[in-house]
């Protein structure tokens, strides 16, 4: 199979590299390496190395950034979310990634353009290639730009906001946080519930929901954004 021309990737990537041939070696299989000794083929192997710190570290950087109201263990977890083979494995398929490998004859036979283990590690490969054309701001861009609603879905699912405000608010001493209820609407079946965050008597934040537990919920992610962007805390 003829590889694609890389400057279609290159635009997907929304990155052009100075050194292309970094690129080329990102994404050469170390089985097509093999194969081509003679030739000087160079497989990706020590870029995928690279890669896997410089992600790591990169997606870090992102989620230090934009989540500033995250303790260090849900900052770990989410973190290892974004960076597992099946997240970089999507990652690579939103790229059509697989398409551009060199690959051996037995990979290419065996559907090795689809294996999640070597879409990951091209990502990672390729991660290094930017990253040493570049720099670690680019990989921040690159990373945050695909990663960014996988981030947000993690947020959705697994963020507890009440937790995470009381967390902020207990690196002082003597702070106390109450939730009140101001406000329910409509029939029993369908009541919307306003709720107000408070610390010691300081409106923090509010929010709406169809039970008094998701408008605490959503009380405390907006106090927890008005504390992150006024630093009011």
């Amino acid at each position: 199979m003829d590889r694609p021309d890389l400057g279609r990737l290159q635009q997907k990537l929304g990155y052009r590299f100075e050194d292309p041939s970094l690129l080329k070696t990102a994404l050469t299989h170390s089985s097509y390496a093999n194969e081509n000794k003679k030739q000087g083929s160079v497989s990706n192997e020590r870029l995928e190395f690279l890669g896997d710190s410089v992600l790591g570290m990169a997606v870090a950087a992102m989620i230090y950034g934009s989540r500033p109201f995250l303790s260090e263990g849900r900052m770990t977890r989410l973190r290892a979310e974004l960076v597992c083979e099946k997240n970089l494995a999507g990652f690579a398929r939103a790229l059509e990634l697989g398409q551009y490998l060199l690959l051996g004859h037995g990979e290419e036979k065996g559907g090795g353009r689809e294996r999640p283990s070597i879409l990951a590690d091209a990502v990672e490969a390729v991660i290094a290639a930017v990253y040493l054309d570049s720099g670690l701001e680019k990989v921040i861009t690159l990373i945050t730009k695909y990663m960014a609603p996988e981030a947000a879905r993690f947020d959705a699912i697994n963020t507890d906001y009440k937790t995470a405000l009381q967390e902020m608010i207990q690196e002082k001493p003597g702070q106390t946080l109450s939730y009140h209820t101001t406000d329910e609407r409509g029939p029993d079946h369908m009541k919307d519930f306003t709720v107000e965050v408070r610390l010691n008597t300081v409106f923090l934040g509010g929010g709406t929901g169809g039970s008094k537990k998701e408008a605490e919920q959503a009380a405390a992610r907006s106090a927890l954004s008005a504390l992150s962007k006024n630093k009011r805390y």
